[in-house]
């Protein structure tokens, strides 16, 4: 199989990352590993059935996730001890990524046994790419905790570092997420929003974190699909001064008068500006501004 390691102790783990929503961004090492394991750990067998049926692929599958047993793990680990090879998978993207699988991955390595990334789709990297605005430095924080003193101190520290930041948000806490960030981060600090990424309903919106706060709010940014949330490059970086403006969403909708001004369609005026500014095209219907 290519890519695998010389035999060591038992049989290899192949961290194998799948797609974040399009199924044919698939590598072909992927579909390899897929087929050529005896047995995949997945998050979701039902998830990952999708992506195994559409390839054709009848490998056995067994659920491993956040809340499984450690009677599934050691399972999973005397599997390998036997020396047969094991893919482990999340519902997309990589394991162990916010996702599960660390402990699975820390406790075969410590055991010398062999562990291999199969890499592929990442909504971080796609997040980073698409926004534009991350800079040449950033940092992963994941998931920010839900509430206390631990929220206000990762939210202090995103806003103390000039690198950009990805978060992950479940989409019910987009609008309040977004809120806190521009709170501590300041409202002009530029961000973006990455939802629903290589779907059918991809949304990337640029703004300042203030604005994007109430586009959320006011459901401009649905609370629904997938989220990544990227916080700009901090003040004073080339990126933060060649993004929109604080009043990036006023500012399109004067571009969209502009054009009606001059004969054109408001649908098709918003929809140019749209296409050049990266926000929601419903958000530019309203008139001066306001």
């Amino acid at each position: 199989m290519a890519g695998r390691p010389a035999p060591g102790v038992g049989g290899t783990l192949f961290i194998v990352a799948t797609p974040i929503g399009n199924l044919g961004d698939v590598t072909l090492r992927a579909l390899e590993v897929l087929r050529s394991v005896p047995l995949i750990a997945a998050e979701d067998t039902r998830v990952t059935r999708r992506l195994l049926d559409r390839y054709e692929i009848a490998t056995r599958s067994v659920s491993y996730h956040a809340q499984s047993g450690p009677a599934r793990e050691r399972d999973l680990l005397e599997h390998l001890a036997g020396g047969a090879d094991l893919a482990l998978v999340t519902d997309a993207g990589t394991p162990v990524v916010s996702d599960p699988g660390e402990g699975l991955v820390a406790a075969w390595a410590a055991a010398g046994g062999a562990v291999v990334a199969v890499p592929g789709a990442s909504s971080v990297l796609a997040a980073v790419a698409s926004s534009g605005v991350a800079g040449p430095r950033w940092s992963f924080e994941g998931f920010l905790p839900r509430s206390g003193r631990e929220r206000r101190e990762r939210l202090a520290a995103v806003a103390g570092d000039e690198r950009g930041a990805v978060l992950f948000e479940a989409p019910g806490r987009v609008a309040a997420t977004l809120r806190d960030l521009a709170a501590a981060c300041g409202a002009n600090r530029v961000g973006a929003v990455c939802r629903e990424l290589t779907k059918l309903h991809e949304q990337v919106v640029r703004a300042p974190l203030g604005a994007l706060a109430e586009l959320a709010a006011d459901g401009t940014i649905p609370a629904r699909g997938e989220v990544v949330i990227v916080v700009g490059w901090g003040r004073g970086s080339s990126v933060a001064a060649a993004v929109e403006p604080p009043d990036a969403l006023a500012d399109a909708r004067a571009a969209v008068e502009r054009l009606v001004a001059e004969g054109i369609a408001r649908g098709e005026a918003a929809r140019r500006v749209a296409a050049t500014t990266g926000l929601p095209r419903r958000s530019l219907y309203g008139r001066g501004g306001g």
